[in-house]
């Protein structure tokens, strides 16, 4: 841990717990709902592609606000804009719960992604306060453990609350999780952020810190290097529905058959990440995953193009890829925050907006370009790998402080 922060006395294990509770509530709330669409839209007598807008507000709201919570974190604290942000989560999923309809339904949408990305910015910028650089990706990588689990077990949990309750006990589960995590989260973890690290909320001083981070070359590469390549797994899971009832005519029992594999290639990244960060440079991690995932995506255009569509030719190549960004993302995270070191607030929500607007781009423009053909998914895929790896050229290319 920093020596700065040792006073702080963070238990390491209930630390990782929150901050792995925190990384859940974005996953669940974007896939807990998936199996229960054809049961939404029917009670508000909507379509398919008016649903998803739901999630394109989400992940819009959560991008956009990710750049008001950066500076506030970097101003007030984190745990301050934790607890905030989780109380309007609490709220909006509530809300969610009782939405007598789509307008309301989506209101609400919009005001949980606004809110849950409080607790992301701030929990990461939290994790490199008290952890050395290969400390945290150490950490990183152990909260993207649980960072996977949420979307393997979000739907089969939405499945079973839709067949049991009704699709609004998904929501209400939602609110009960979030007030788990709010409470742990008040309990457990102490403020990280010294009084003397704080920065200025004026306009002009946080205009001037987001210029910076606008040109800095490095910085921009990495985050639009992560989006686009963590753009290229979601475009998977915000696709699901029409994956799992389109293509292969499967029920809303069987989402976990998509999702689990993925998930295991997630974790099993994750935990190679965690071991080997203080063994090998976050370059040489990043190099290797992003080798990973091209080779995932060309081996799925491949058998989407040659092969009959069937869930094994699928989950094959998703696991793959999934591995890949397992191993990639702490080290993205990490090497993001590092470029800004007195703004890591800023940094971190920075990142977390490109990462949100391009998996918002994915739910709201992509999956309804490519719904009406597996061969289309897998090249919008390689596309976006392709666009990171491209990046990623400029960043081995270009000095820390550039």
């Amino acid at each position: 841990m920093n020596t700065d922060h040792k006073s702080a006395s963070i238990s390491r294990f209930g630390f990782i717990a929150v901050m792995s509770l925190l990384s859940m509530i974005g996953p669940f709330a974007i896939d807990t709902y998936l199996p229960a669409f054809p049961a939404i839209e029917a009670d508000y007598g909507i379509s398919r592609a008016l649903l998803s807008q739901s999630l394109g507000a989400y992940l819009f709201a959560f991008a956009i606000a990710t750049l008001f919570w950066g500076p506030i974190t970097d101003r007030f604290g984190r745990k301050k804009v934790i607890l905030s942000g989780m109380f309007f989560y609490l709220l909006a999923s509530l809300g969610c719960a009782l939405a007598q309809n789509h307008d309301q339904f989506l209101l609400f949408r919009v005001i949980q992604g606004a809110a849950a990305s409080g607790g992301l910015v701030a929990g990461r910028a939290m994790v490199r306060d008290v952890f050395e650089a290969h400390e945290a990706r150490q950490v990183m990588s152990y909260v993207m453990i649980f960072f996977a689990i949420a979307p393997a077990i979000a739907p089969m949990i939405g499945a079973e609350l839709h067949e049991t309750f009704g699709w609004r006990s998904i929501f209400y589960f939602l609110t009960a999780f979030g007030l788990v995590t709010t409470l742990l989260a008040m309990l457990v973890t102490k403020e990280t952020l010294m009084v003397e690290h704080r920065q200025s909320l004026h306009p002009i001083r946080v205009a001037k810190v987001y210029l910076k981070a606008f040109k800095h070359g490095r910085f921009q590469a990495i985050i639009f290097a992560c989006g686009a390549s963590f753009g290229a797994l979601f475009l998977f899971i915000a696709g699901s529905p029409s994956i799992i009832f389109d293509f292969l005519a499967l029920s809303t029992d069987d989402f976990w058959q998509l999702f689990v594999p993925m998930v295991l290639g997630l974790m099993a990244g994750s935990f190679i990440s965690a071991k080997f960060c203080s063994h090998q440079p976050a370059e040489t991690m990043v190099s290797i995953a992003l080798t990973i995932m091209l080779i995932s995506a060309v081996m799925h255009v491949l058998l989407a193009v040659f092969l009959d569509t069937a869930l094994i030719n699928i989950v094959i190549p998703m696991m793959a890829y999934a591995f890949g960004i397992g191993i990639a993302i702490p080290a993205f995270t990490v090497m993001a925050l590092d470029c800004f070191p007195q703004n890591r607030g800023t940094a971190a929500a920075l990142q977390s907006f490109m990462q949100m607007m391009a998996n918002a781009i994915v739910a709201s423009l992509v999956v309804p370009m490519v719904n009406h053909s597996l061969i289309a998914f897998t090249l919008a895929q390689l596309g976006f790998i392709t666009v990171a790896a491209l990046l990623w050229l400029k960043v081995v290319r270009t000095p820390l402080n550039r």
